[in-house]
């Protein structure tokens, strides 16, 4: 029994890393004036313990963590997947681009320390993997450096170098954040508004009562019509002498006819130059004026439907029911015939009720059936990430192939199978709950991981004359970043969310984007911390094993 509590086996392992975690996460719920670190305590009661002499089995070590943190990016990549390329389409050119320029301004203070201090250009590497928090990059430094000279002593010293700098890279970064939402006198309330109400409206759906007044479309039918306007528009009902009905393609409209239309909200002003102007009625007018027909929300639960299109199901030819909305993560999508489906749509139908019926067998409406988590593509991915990220990547003009690793390949392949996935027909649907469960089991697994390995040399490194590697990383840390904030809010005009994300991103520390998500809430900040996160990796990775190469 003695050996489980003092030992180094797999049992005293496993005890350990859910000692260090259990009250890491129990700690995390007390704030201070409000301010809590959440999960970040994880990293300091495992130093503190490894201190004392608590240590765990370096297999199991090396494992957890980079099996915690391929958890929690992958976690991260698939839920953000969906609308990663629409978010880098709308500002994720310029958010790179200031990401870009905080890896420079860190590599930047990196070198400029080393001709003022003397300070070793490849220590000064570990100091900085640790300031910004990029394990990779560390590891990549020391492959390069244990490749062209061998010696175990200078990749050791680099790595205490990284263990000191390392907590105060967390902190320092969420205290700029937190600084900078009172400096700036940020109301997080409105930001998310904001960027509520600035979200691209270009597939959200918006219901229109028309009455047909346009002489060029009379005795036309609803096929003719929608195949001359580029307009993306479903034709709900009709209301035709004092009889409702749900239009199909050989329908034909004629002076007077009273339309529900579902369109896109970019195509509002076009669907009133092709009907006539909206008029005066509302969603409960039809259903008073009609009882035959009533509108049902379904679940698509049926993962053969994952990739097909929404004019594949034939709802209208085949059930007599009309399609005309498609809800996907809380957003209202027009239900147009090209329109790819996922598990766990919800799909707005209008219909006579058996027909109805019907057609909720065809997609399945079974929650229980979204219960079921889809391992395969999760695991899958993971391999394929974790292959992708190994790859070595020769970059002219440095002698050692460079790679993505353990983070970046499992996160880039994480996004392209979120959002390419469906497709391809490749059911990627978690619940949230099982999404959010896989993330925080991931960097609780990292952050006790990097503290227990972190705890055995911190006070030594630090009394050795280490205590100077906390002032250059502190100055590492905090300056790029605190230009990079400045520059994003005052020169660009970013969101507090936005910037939130950015520094998570461009620091590659997956700390600040937990403690961002759990002080401040909304997905936002992950959907920009994964926008700026692989071109950070990627180049976090090259400038640590330049300078490295440089040191010799």
């Amino acid at each position: 029994m003695a050996e489980l509590f003092t030992g180094t086996g797999i049992a005293h392992s496993i005890l350990l890393f859910a000692v260090v975690i259990a009250l890491g996460l129990y700690l995390g719920r007390f704030h201070i004036k409000g301010v809590s670190i959440g999960s970040t305590w994880i990293l300091f009661v495992g130093i503190i313990l490894s201190h004392f002499g608590l240590r765990a089995d370096p297999t199991v070590l090396s494992f957890m963590k980079d099996f915690g943190l391929i958890l929690f990016v992958f976690s991260i990549g698939l839920q953000v997947g969906p609308g990663f390329f629409a978010s880098f389409r709308k500002g994720g050119v310029r958010l790179n681009l200031l990401a870009l320029a905080l890896v420079l301004l860190a590599v930047a203070v990196t070198v400029s320390l080393h001709f003022i201090t003397g300070e070793s250009l490849s220590t000064l590497t570990g100091v900085m993997s640790g300031a910004v928090t990029n394990t990779p990059g560390l590891g990549a430094a020391q492959q390069t450096l244990s490749d062209a000279t061998g010696s175990p002593e200078v990749a050791s010293r680099m790595a205490s170098a990284y263990a000191v700098a390392y907590p105060l890279g967390v902190l320092g970064v969420i205290f700029l954040i937190i600084l900078g939402k009172n400096l700036f006198k940020v109301d997080t309330a409105s930001e998310r508004k904001s960027l509520d109400d600035g979200q691209d409206t270009k597939d959200t759906a918006r219901r229109m009562h028309c009455q047909v007044s346009n002489p060029a479309i009379y005795g036309k039918t609803v096929r003719e019509i929608v195949k001359s306007s580029s307009a993306r528009m479903v034709l709900s009902r009709i209301l035709h002498d004092g009889k409702i009905s749900v239009p199909g393609p050989d329908t034909v409209l004629y002076e007077g006819d009273k339309l529900l239309i579902v369109t896109d909200w970019d195509d509002v002003d076009p669907v009133r130059i092709i009907f006539g102007e909206e008029i005066p009625l509302h969603q409960a007018d039809w259903d008073r004026m009609d009882d035959t027909l009533v509108t049902r929300r379904l679940t698509v639960t049926r993962s053969s439907l994952t990739g097909k299109r929404v004019s594949e199901l034939g709802l209208r030819k085949n059930y007599n029911v009309s399609l005309t909305r498609v809800i996907r993560s809380g957003i209202e999508l027009v239900a147009s015939p090209g329109l790819i489906l996922q598990m766990g749509d919800g799909i707005i139908v209008v219909g006579a009720e058996n027909d109805i019926k019907a057609v909720s067998r065809l997609v399945g409406n079974k929650q229980e059936h979204l219960s079921k988590p889809n391992l395969v593509p999760i695991f899958f991915g993971i391999a394929i990430g974790v292959i992708f990220g190994s790859i070595p990547l020769a970059i002219p003009g440095i002698p050692q192939p460079i790679k993505l690793g353990l983070a970046g390949g499992p996160l880039i392949i994480a996004i392209l199978l979120g959002h390419f996935g469906p497709k391809l027909r490749i059911t990627t649907y978690t619940t949230i709950s099982a999404n959010f469960m896989i993330r925080e089991i991931g960097i609780s697994f990292f952050m006790a991981a990097v503290g227990l390995g972190a705890g055995e040399t911190f006070v030594s490194s630090i009394v050795g004359g280490g205590y100077w590697w906390i002032l250059y990383g502190a100055l590492i840390t905090l300056i790029p970043v605190a230009l990079t904030m400045v520059v994003a809010r005052l020169v660009f005009k970013l969101n507090f969310y936005e910037i939130c994300g950015l520094i998570s991103g461009g620091t590659t520390d997956p700390a600040v984007l937990a403690f961002c998500q759990n002080q401040y809430g909304t997905d936002y900040t992950s959907v920009n911390y994964a926008t700026v996160y692989p071109l950070t990796m990627f180049m976090r990775v090259v400038v640590a094993q330049v300078l490295v190469l440089f040191a010799l």
